[in-house]
């Protein structure tokens, strides 16, 4: 257990927190491309408790600024695309995606005005479907050759979902490989070959068991933890027969970041993002080894459940996620319908706006959260005392960290090391895109 001082260090974001000023060090996704359409693409954001405003001008680029008016206050996110910048509604002042102001309309002729008056703007980059915005001091760090990253636009989906509760409970849910026997539990297995959003109920690579099965009958996963140049590696192990392991191989990038394994040929890349203490978005990259995404088909499937324009979903505390006490019976175990995303969203917003770790009560398949929490708090320490962090890398580090490797098969008992490693690289090996090799 933590005190109360230690788990408000570690979960509040806003400026001048600890934690706040760690992650501000880092990329944060802001939006999704998709979220900027060609008729006035301007969006406001909210990111660890500050407004901004994110923009793609006439000439395509990007840029994110405060969204308080540096003139008297008013909205820019109300603001109209003109003139090579973006024009506040109030009095017509004109900002371009670097917050220099380009006109002060009602000014007399000859006033210097605009040449004093700047605004605060942050860099702005795309990469596969989600735009980054770092709002740190000094240079950003570079990103890292992940497969993510790496893979050609048509082998990659990004969508987002907000959860009401603080990030740092959000992203655990996604590093915990032992919740899945219970949470993610089916009665019954099908075939998903056609389906976005039902992960764990196809079959583990290399294996017509499906997951499900796994799951639910090997219910106590053996949980190993490693450290990696990205952060922690996470493998959970359940032996199935003297001669047959399924192993599971996930990933935490520092500082908010998660690989894992959707299927044989697809990986996710999540990131949990405050919005502020008590709210946070989570970000995903779908990337595949096999055939390129069907891009409308998973976004369809995906509005099945999120609502637009904010990504909330439909099945909420509101309404108890759609708990139904037949199917609790018959068919999931939480009675909450067949899509995890609601079931993760179940369990990290009842927990509160913020969860109390001062009443929680670790056990042994929580090493990999206890794993990530200590370097949290040393990644914090060491921002304070002005040290570089985990993952503030260069261009030259950035070129060096691939992968990760993330996967789910049934292995070898007593090769399951070398299983997962050479699963793998076949895979890499027969992507129909150079994927870097891990």
């Amino acid at each position: 257990m933590m005190s109360s001082e230690q788990n408000d260090a570690i979960t509040r974001v806003g400026k001048g927190t600890p934690a706040g000023a760690l992650l501000r060090n880092y990329w944060q996704p802001v939006a999704l491309v998709e979220e900027l359409p060609e008729v006035r693409p301007v969006r406001a954001v909210r990111l660890m408790g500050q407004d901004f405003v994110v923009f793609r001008d006439e000439q395509g680029r990007y840029g994110m600024l405060d969204r308080d008016c540096p003139h008297r206050g008013a909205d820019l996110a109300a603001g109209r695309l003109e003139a090579g910048g973006l024009r506040c509604a109030f009095h017509g002042w004109l900002f371009d995606v670097n917050g220099q102001c380009l006109s002060t309309p009602g000014e007399p002729a000859g006033s210097t005005l605009c040449k004093r008056v700047r605004q605060s703007a942050y860099p702005v980059i795309e990469r596969s479907g989600i735009l980054f915005a770092y709002i740190g001091k000094g240079e950003p760090p570079a990103f890292p050759n992940f497969d993510c990253f790496a893979a050609p636009n048509e082998y990659t989906f990004a969508f987002k979902g907000l959860f009401e509760c603080n990030w740092l409970q959000a992203l655990e849910v996604g590093i915990d490989p032992a919740h899945a026997s219970f949470l993610h539990r089916f009665f019954e297995d099908e075939d998903v070959s056609a389906s976005y959003g039902k992960q764990f109920r196809g079959a583990s690579a290399d294996s017509t068991m499906p997951i499900t099965k796994v799951l639910r009958e090997y219910e106590s996963p053996e949980i190993l933890v490693s450290p990696a140049d990205y952060g922690l590696r996470l493998i959970a192990k359940r032996p199935l027969d003297d001669e047959h392991t399924h192993v599971r191989v996930t990933n935490v990038v520092f500082p908010q970041a998660f690989v894992i394994p959707m299927s044989a040929e697809m990986t996710i890349t999540q990131w949990h993002v405050p919005v502020d203490d008590e709210n946070c978005y989570w970000y995903a990259i779908f990337t595949s080894f096999g055939a390129p995404t069907n891009k409308q088909q998973m976004r369809e499937q995906r509005l099945e459940l999120y609502e637009l324009p904010d990504y909330t979903s439909r099945r909420n505390k509101r309404n108890q996620y759609g708990f139904n006490v037949e199917e609790q019976l018959t068919e999931t175990y939480t009675g909450m319908g067949f899509d995890i995303n609601v079931h993760d969203q179940w369990a990290v917003e009842s927990q509160g706006p913020i969860q109390d770790r001062t009443r929680e009560h670790l056990g042994t398949t929580d090493k990999g959260i206890m794993a990530y929490r200590r370097l949290l708090v040393d990644a914090i320490e060491k921002t304070q005392a002005g040290e570089k962090t985990l993952m503030m890398i260069d261009e030259q580090e950035a070129a060096h960290l691939t992968g990760p490797a993330s996967i789910d098969g049934i292995a070898p008992a007593e090769r399951w090391d070398e299983y997962w490693k050479q699963a793998d690289l076949n895979r890499r090996t027969a992507a129909p895109w150079p994927a870097p090799k891990a």
